[in-house]
């Protein structure tokens, strides 16, 4: 008879887990780290499955707290919000005690096993857990600005994934940033645009411009432009004079990625013209696939050319 709450409980416990860590939303982000430190290993006879593995656990236990950290800092506006009012602690399930001692556990953990890889990824980890949960997550109620500053700590797993691989931060490593960091605006915006009643119930500030308007969706487009122009610069490198990169993209593959950015391009124009949740939430779709494809072009490219 005590199998059955017992049962009960571990499943209880394992979802507020997988909600408080936002695992769906982790597992993404790992994915980005996976990638690249498959682009900054020299060849597969570099692979090391313990480094891969700590990479993983390490970095699901830093986008995992991050997000813990937030809800706990978010909790009462939290409530106030249609989609995330059932969350851990904003709906009392768990309380700010024990969603305080698993982040930080899950912070000590995460860096400890960030550092065995190299230190150098351990500290874009710390930085990245610091400002997201630091300045990031006060500045949602202040000013549209933060966006920007969340696209920073947003931008680092790609990144990371070549630190570890490399123990180096480069010009390879700082591509990689640039990708992901100017993919993060028209991503976060087009899902401020179709959650902004939502968001407006908590008093968050997603939009640049705080409104449903053109000029957000101008803004949306010209990012756009500047995330194809970041992709396509591992094509470019023997154009601008720069010889020996480890980060390359043969001309088939730059095609590829050029198709990609005209796809989600499409879409930011479609939300410019109807300016309505459906385009905003099909464009937010979009990036999703956009950057998940454009990783594996990436690898392909790397190890099949």
């Amino acid at each position: 008879m005590n199998t059955i709450p017992n049962a009960f409980s571990v499943k209880i416990l394992y979802r507020d887990f997988k909600e408080i860590t936002k695992a769906g939303l982790s597992i993404s982000v790992v994915f980005s780290s996976i990638a690249g430190y498959f682009l900054g290993i020299l060849d597969l006879a570099s692979f090391s499955i313990s480094t891969l593995l700590l990479l993983i656990i390490g970095g699901y236990c830093m986008v995992g707290a991050s997000n813990a950290y937030n809800q706990i800092i978010e909790k009462d506006l939290d409530l106030l919000m249609d989609r995330t009012k059932n969350r851990p602690v904003a709906s009392g399930r768990m309380s700010v005690t024990t969603a305080f001692w698993l982040a930080s556990i899950l912070t000590l953990v995460g860096l400890v096993i960030l550092y065995s890889i190299n230190p150098k990824t351990a500290m874009f980890g710390a930085i990245s857990i610091f400002l997201y949960t630091s300045v990031y997550t006060p500045l949602k109620t202040i000013t549209p600005l933060s966006v920007f500053v969340g696209a920073i700590p947003g931008a680092i797993p790609f990144m990371l994934g070549w630190v570890a691989a490399t123990n180096d931060f480069s010009l390879e490593a700082g591509t990689l940033f640039l990708i992901q960091f100017f993919w993060q605006f028209p991503h976060f915006w087009a899902i401020g645009w179709f959650l902004y009643d939502d968001y407006k119930k908590a008093g968050f500030f997603m939009l640049p411009t705080g409104k449903k308007d053109k000029s957000t969706a101008l803004q949306i487009i010209l990012y756009t432009i500047w995330l194809i122009i970041a992709s396509l610069l591992p094509a470019l490198f023997p154009y601008m004079g720069i010889v020996g990169s480890r980060l390359y993209l043969t001309p088939w593959a730059a095609i590829g990625v050029l198709i990609l950015g005209i796809w989600m391009l499409y879409y930011a124009f479609k939300l410019y013209h109807k300016r309505d949740a459906i385009s905003a939430r099909k464009l937010m779709l979009v990036s999703v696939s956009y950057i998940t494809l454009l990783q594996l072009i990436y690898i392909a490219d790397k190890f099949l050319r």
